[in-house]
């Protein structure tokens, strides 16, 4: 009982790290640099950066006021621990937030590109290191999951896209310049490619399928040439109903060409189908986790 009251502590006390962390990135990205952008890049924080523009109201605040109904709709529908995790994720980075700006933490005020690129980079950084705990930063995390739940063949990602360019072109009216729409578009790839960059690493490769009748020297040359692994599975055609066996073979971005020439040399018909890889490891990769 005692060891599971420790754990318990043990792991809460890692959410609260790892929520502040993320509140301080997430600070950095929106007050030090997207503030001053003019800019609203998507989601609950896009339509808070609005609304201040107008009110001059705390960004932090206008945030969780409006995660209130959100949280509710997920309290009501969704797992409840995780509606949790979300509200002391919120708060914190809530309160983080407007903190900066009593402190008077200094602003980024050159380039508007730059100051777009690099608050993007900053709050993915933030989000992904929420994500990290099984936390969400709310808004349209959220209204994800409510969708999914709802409507569970629905292309979620694409119905969150269609949020974020709306309140981008929003954006366009607050603030009196098509600038604040492009710059915004800039941020949220900027935000999005920084967090697949956290959670799925830089160590990205290729998954390559063979089917071809000279299978076996096809993976023997590249396991001696390559020092690279290859496997073999049993498959049957759907035309032919004959037996085969399917090579697959994961290696790295760099490498692809290298097979595929091994490939040519040995069978210029054979069927491949390459797919990215978000990160590879294990031997002969980055080790596992």
């Amino acid at each position: 009982m005692k060891r599971e009251f420790q754990s318990s502590l043990w792991e809460r006390g890692k959410d609260l790290v790892y929520d502040i962390a993320g509140g301080i990135l997430q600070a950095v990205g929106m007050w030090c640099f997207i503030d001053t952008c003019q800019i609203a890049p998507g989601g609950v924080s896009g339509i808070a950066l609005m609304i201040n523009y107008v009110s001059g109201l705390p960004i932090g605040a206008l945030s969780l006021l409006i995660n209130l109904p959100l949280f509710a709709a997920s309290w009501l529908f969704l797992e409840r621990r995780m509606t949790w995790k979300t509200i002391g994720t919120v708060v914190w980075m809530s309160v983080i937030l407007d903190g900066f700006g009593w402190l008077g933490i200094p602003q980024y005020t050159g380039d508007r590109l730059i100051g777009a690129a690099f608050g993007g980079i900053f709050t993915g950084a933030g989000m992904a290191v929420v994500f990290m705990r099984n936390s969400t930063t709310g808004g349209g995390d959220i209204l994800a999951k409510l969708l999914q739940k709802f409507r569970p063949y629905m292309q979620t990602g694409y119905a969150i896209m269609v949020i974020d360019f709306f309140v981008v072109g929003g954006s366009v009216l607050v603030f009196r310049e098509i600038e604040a729409a492009m710059y915004g578009l800039i941020s949220i790839v900027c935000t999005t490619q920084t967090i697949d960059m956290l959670l799925y690493g830089m160590n990205r490769g290729s998954m390559i399928t063979i089917h071809s009748d000279k299978n076996r020297e096809i993976a023997e040359e590249i396991m001696r040439t390559m020092n690279r692994g290859t496997t073999f599975y049993k498959s049957i055609g759907g035309y032919s109903g004959k037996e085969c066996e399917t090579l697959t073979c994961a290696v790295d971005r760099k490498q692809f060409y290298q097979v595929k020439e091994i490939i040519d040399r040995h069978d210029p018909r054979a069927f491949v189908i390459v797919s990215p890889t978000k990160e590879v490891f294990g031997e002969g990769f980055q080790e596992g986790r």
